[in-house]
């Protein structure tokens, strides 16, 4: 079947049951009747020759192929606003776009309120969406980054897409204040007896510090997993435990946050940062301007080394 013989409004329905999951709550959504919605389900089921949500017992779930098709009808809207919102021009001060980035709180600390002050100052109508940048996104960027405009995050996990380098930092070791390596230092041998606190530790996530530590044959005994940079001065205050963290997260720190930066007893390489985006996106005046603008604020923000 061509493009041209399907009825492109089928795919918003498909995005919102697929989301929403359930008829009544998609239709509100939409401000259609739960008929019409449910007409657009039969027409959609009959395309794919498949029921889509199935009812088990008060709710509906998502059949196999529902589930697989659920990334991909993002994607496809996606792209399908991007093509009816483009403008011959671009005027910052009369946008009402939303611009989104795939950051870590670590990067949101260190940029997020500037980035915000330029946007808010030369677009203010525009709004700053910031989500982010779980594993699973950072694994299917050739997608996510469909869906969103930029993705900030350091070297190391993704490869062929466009970026730029944005700054420098350096992994430290974190412990507590108390502990006796605050006087002595870290050894080689204590990173593999301490119990360690670990930022996105997984198969395919994990930072680039921890991926050499164990490249030079030191094995982390884990104790902790965290998500969230922020947390993890709170993890190791008070406790016999260590952590990697960024150099610059470690200077915002209050002075009685508990604790204290010691250098990491093995060679590491520094930390570069990037912004990462889809080639989709590399005439689009509305992104060059946000890139420019994620210039500005490092420019702005981050004290060269």
């Amino acid at each position: 079947m061509t493009l041209a013989r399907l009825d492109l409004n089928l795919l918003v329905a498909l995005d919102a049951l697929l989301r929403r999951r359930s008829v009544t709550r998609a239709a509100t959504e939409m401000g259609l009747s739960q008929p019409a919605l449910s007409a657009s389900l039969g027409r959609l089921r009959r395309h794919f020759d498949d029921d889509l949500l199935t009812r088990v017992g008060n709710e509906y779930r998502l059949t196999p192929l529902a589930l697989q098709l659920e990334p991909l009808v993002r994607v496809a809207l996606a792209g399908a606003e991007q093509v009816f919102e483009a403008r011959s021009g671009f005027d910052p001060a009369t946008s009402s776009r939303e611009f989104s980035l795939l950051i870590s709180d670590y990067a949101v600390t260190v940029l997020g309120d500037t980035i915000a002050g330029i946007l808010a100052a030369e677009a203010p109508e525009a709004r700053l969406r910031l989500a982010g940048n779980v594993p699973s996104a950072v694994d299917h960027a050739d997608r996510s980054l469909l869906m969103t405009d930029l993705l900030i995050m350091p070297h190391g996990f993704l490869t062929g897409m466009p970026h730029t380098d944005l700054y420098r930092d350096e992994w430290v070791c974190l412990i507590a204040s108390g502990a006796a390596a605050a006087q002595n230092g870290l050894s080689a041998d204590d990173l593999r007896e301490l119990p360690w606190v670990m930022s996105y530790h997984g198969p395919t996530a994990s930072t680039p510090a921890a991926r050499q530590m164990r490249m030079l044959g030191i094995e982390p005994r884990v104790q902790v997993i965290t998500e969230s940079f922020l947390t993890v001065p709170a993890l190791v205050a008070g406790t016999d435990r260590v952590a990697l963290l960024q150099r610059r997260l470690v200077d915002l720190l209050p002075l009685n946050a508990g604790v204290r930066a010691v250098p990491c007893p093995f060679e590491v390489s520094p930390l570069i940062e990037a912004m990462w985006w889809h080639p989709v996106h590399d005439e689009d005046p509305e992104h060059q301007y946000l890139r420019d603008v994620v210039r500005r604020a490092v420019d702005l923000a981050v004290t060269p080394d």
